[in-house]
């Protein structure tokens, strides 16, 4: 069979002159300013590979698995096996090594679960790039970018391989690759450099971002090849901070093992003064030891949060760190853009305001003034039809289609000489075509640069009368939802100096109104965040009136409007006072610095702030906020690099939605670590009983039982209720304060005082029910070859099995903090139903198989024996039930005592 071979693409992107003549790097890396092929793209990507870092290192597991071995309740456990080593004990020192081995796999594999859940997440965000394929401006994914392709870049994007500019100028934020925060300007008129690359004033590199203007590129150097691959190769991933949620659980874990410690030590002299010999007494403390380690309560958190993410991520809404998700549960304001996200950021053009009337644009009028003022609003645009570019500016784009004026992209850029960027402080846009400078923006930003309107006749000097006409207009048209653009113009004979000069002296065509409908699912959404106790503040750089109908329509705000202006004229102390407030407020014509200005006031009043935003500028805000919140769809990339959270579907109610995902996955949190700390107490109280009565009372758990209990039967219930489903009411209470911790004095008086007393009064009172039915009494003996040594096994059994039966009782109680059981329904939980069924099985088997029987000290229990702890979860289940049904008749009183 004969192959034919294609000649090879460039071997390398190193062999290319980034710095040489244009000419040379086009025939260097085989390509033109027409872009490469997509047969030969396909070729390149083959020889590159993927534009993407690799990572590079030895493998992380090793150091991550032994860190499981330096948690706090590991070490206590090594204190227990070293404990049981000196008083004799080896077979019970061993087995407490291999519990320390199991859970440390555990562990490990559940931390390592959550890790690939979160690096999953990246497949929501797959980066893009403009690129020319076959002549044709494609958008593509950026991994799938080679040398020689022509690159397309404009502000807000992130640039994504090394690249050459040849058209255009672009403000660039190096700080990336240099620590440089200033942005550098980076044109395709090269000035003479002999040093770094990086200091080329033509080339832009991969890992930067692009802050302002608009450039045509070749690239030049992808994936590993380029000068962030070049770093990425010098260093090292680094590890992973814990959540503020796992400090504090580790800070507590680290406090109860200190008890622990602590107490069991000093129980041993208490022990032995008591009658009880070394060897027990060592038993005793490592018991006491034992029941005091919460095992796998770190990687049951790191996996709740991880649920989290994953649960946040089907609904649109990926987390980019899991520290995040404990924050939104206790988020307090919400701060929302109005445009795409309370509404569809689908713009359509309604109406046509001229100096000679109203019409109306959907019905296609032909009026010369109309397609005057058609054309020039779509000359100045930049988008891309049908569907790249700014919502509006495709909406002008569509409207001249309609009118019959429209130009395609190539003559667009045919005509155009330059282009003064979108301003969020001017506030407008202007491009300069076949000289006539065309102006579009805000009216208010735009008529004050208006001299003239254009007539039929012609042009007429713009005076008040007319003025105040365009501003009742205004407000008209702003009163019923729609967004208004001013479109002007001006003849030049050459390209201005600057943009102060272009902007002047210009003509008013008139005014495009639009309409951008509120989302359906908004209102329903602001109603759920009110009654959750959120307040929600819209800021926009739209027109006030505007902003106020959309706010009014999903039932957003009290009418309050304040103005940029407004806003810079506050100091710092009045923004305080007026955020402080019990009101909703529209903010209207904001800058980048408003935002920021607004969210600090409202963190400095103990707001925890949720902050959206879409455009470079943003980037500040979304920083500094609680939650910063990107635009998945309509965003930029250094908006969505900078927020903590990406919208991927640009809608407000996928927000709300993740705050009460978060306030879920907190509760979670609590549920289990109540149901881990609750069952404690039943295991520590039999060795205190032993101790305090001097062995007198026989033990009445062995600790290969707590063990059998800690990592056989709580594991599957714990785990089951990090997933429980939200507790109903959860988003009808206010937000919880900041300090507020998942461990608190009134989850451990639950815990310990009211399960955990529960349980261990039921359990003792099983275990000497069946000694004294037996015929014991205190002091008798019951070791191996005593008459009561058969009924000491099965009591030994009954405590075993009367504490797993309470750890079904708190399972349960511990699914709802306040409300009924009865309000979610038993079987509304079927992940912790399997977990109860596991555990049963697995206690079955530790009571009546024979060799288990030998290993854990347990004894074959009779039906009537059995009976004795049926009625336990209800017992547990009820008393909890009856103080959660107390708290809700009589409110704050009880609530204080317990949570």
């Amino acid at each position: 069979m004969t192959r034919t071979v294609e000649a090879p693409a460039p071997d390398d992107a190193g062999s290319a002159d980034q710095r040489g003549p244009l000419t040379e790097l086009y025939r260097d890396l085989r390509t033109s300013p027409d872009g490469l092929a997509g047969r030969e793209a396909v070729r390149r990507l083959a020889v590159h590979g993927p534009n993407t870092l690799t990572r590079r290192g030895g493998p992380s597991w090793p150091r991550e698995l032994l860190a499981q071995f330096t948690q706090p309740p590991v070490l206590l456990l090594a204190v227990a096996a070293v404990l049981a080593w000196v008083g004799g004990t080896p077979s019970l020192s061993l087995a407490v090594v291999a519990v320390i081995v199991l859970n440390a796999a555990f562990a490990f594999v559940q931390e390592r679960q959550a890790e690939r859940a979160v690096d999953a997440l990246a497949a929501f965000l797959p980066p893009t790039a403009r690129v020319v394929r076959d002549g044709v401006r494609v958008e593509i994914e950026a991994a799938a970018l080679v040398p020689g392709d022509v690159l397309v870049l404009t502000e807000g994007d992130r640039v994504c391989a090394d690249a050459r500019i040849i058209d255009g100028a672009l403000t660039v934020d190096l700080s990336a690759l240099t620590g440089e925060s200033v942005p550098t300007t980076r044109s395709a008129d090269p000035a003479p450099v002999t040093g770094s690359l990086l200091e080329a004033r033509d080339l832009v590199f991969s890992g930067t971002t692009c802050t302002g203007g608009e450039a045509t590129t070749v690239v030049t150097r992808t994936g590993m090849h380029t000068e962030l691959g070049r770093i990425a190769t010098l260093s090292q991933r680094g590890r992973a901070r814990p959540s503020p949620l796992e400090r504090q659980v580790r800070r507590v874990t680290w406090i109860i093992a200190a008890v622990a410690v602590l107490v069991g030590v000093a129980f041993v002299p208490v022990g032995i003064a008591a009658g009880l010999g070394w060897a027990a007494a060592i038993t005793f403390s490592i018991g006491l030891i034992v029941a005091n380690v919460p095992e796998g309560l770190l990687p049951t958190i790191t996996l709740a949060l991880a649920s989290g993410v994953r649960q946040l991520a089907r609904r649109g809404a990926v987390v980019k760190r899991l520290s995040a998700v404990e924050t939104l549960g206790s988020v307090t304001v919400i701060c929302t853009d109005k445009t795409g996200t309370l509404t569809e950021n689908r713009m359509r053009v309604t109406t046509l305001w001229l100096a000679g009337g109203e019409m109306d644009a959907t019905a296609a009028p032909d009026d010369e003034g109309a397609r005057l003022l058609t054309t020039a609003a779509a000359a100045c645009t930049t988008a891309e039809a049908p569907a790249i570019g700014d919502p509006t500016e495709l909406a002008l784009l569509r409207l001249a289609t309609d009118l019959g004026v429209g130009v395609t992209p190539a003559e667009r850029a045919a005509a155009r000489r330059t282009v003064f960027h979108f301003d969020a402080h001017l506030k407008r846009m202007s491009t300069l075509d076949h000289g006539v400078l065309h102006t579009k923006g805000a009216p208010e930003a735009v008529l004050p640069c208006c001299t003239s309107i254009h007539r039929t006749d012609g042009p007429v000097p713009l005076d008040d009368a007319t003025r105040g006409e365009v501003a009742r207009t205004l407000d008209r048209y702003a009163a019923s939802g729609l967004r208004v653009l001013a479109v002007a113009r001006r003849a030049v004979d050459a390209v201005p100096p600057d943009r102060t000069d272009a902007e002047r002296d210009l003509e008013l065509l008139g005014l495009v109104a639009m309409v951008d409908p509120p989302r359906a699912a908004v209102p329903d959404a602001v109603a759920r965040a009110h009654r959750a106790g959120i307040r929600v503040h819209v800021v926009t750089g739209d027109y006030g009136p505007t902003a106020v109908e959309i706010g009014r329509r999903v039932g957003i705000g009290s009418g309050r409007v304040v103005t940029g202006e407004e806003l810079d004229r506050l100091g710092d102390a009045e923004l305080d006072a007026l955020l402080a407030r019990d009101e909703e407020i529209v903010f209207a014509r904001t800058s980048p610095e408003s935002k920021l200005r607004i969210c600090e006031a409202l963190q400095a009043g103990g707001a925890i702030v949720a902050m959206t935003g879409d455009g470079v500028n943003d980037a500040p805000a979304l920083r500094h906020a609680d939650i910063g919140v990107a635009m998945g769809r309509s965003g930029t990339d250094v908006a969505r690099e900078a927020a903590t959270m990406v919208l991927t579907d640009d809608d407000f109610a996928t927000i709300v939605a993740a705050v009460s995902s978060g306030r879920q996955v907190f509760d979670n949190v609590r549920k289990f670590v109540l149901y881990i700390f609750a069952h404690a107490v039943p295991e520590v109280v039999p060795f205190l009983v032993f101790a305090l009565t001097g062995g007198a009372v026989p033990l009445p758990l062995t600790v290969l039982q707590i063990l059998a209990i800690d990592l056989g039967t709580e594991t599957l219930p714990a785990l089951a209720l990090g997933r429980e489903p939200a507790e109903p009411g959860a988003m009808e209470r206010p937000p919880r304060p900041r300090s507020a911790g998942v461990v608190d004095p009134a989850l451990l008086v639950r815990a310990w005082l009211l399960l955990g007393t529960v349980s261990a009064a039921l359990v003792m009172g099983g275990f000497l029910l069946t000694l004294v039915r037996a015929g014991w009494q205190p002091g008798d003996a019951t070791g191996a070859g005593n008459p009561l040594h058969g009924a000491y096994l099965q009591a030994t059994t009954i405590t075993f099995v009367g504490i797993v039966a309470c750890q079904i009782g708190t399972a349960f109680a511990a699914r709802t903090d306040r409300a009924s059981l009865f309000s979610i329904g038993l079987g509304s939980s079927p992940l912790l139903l399997w977990g109860i069924a596991f555990e049963l099985v697995f206690s079955a088997a530790v009571v009546f198989v024979p060799w288990l029987q030998d290993v854990f000290g347990t004894a074959a229990l009779d039906p009537s024996q059995l009976a004795v702890v049926v009625p336990f979860p209800f017992v547990v289940w009820g008393a909890d039930e009856i103080v959660r049904w107390a708290r809700r008749r009589s409110g704050p009183s009880v609530r204080g005592l317990v949570h």
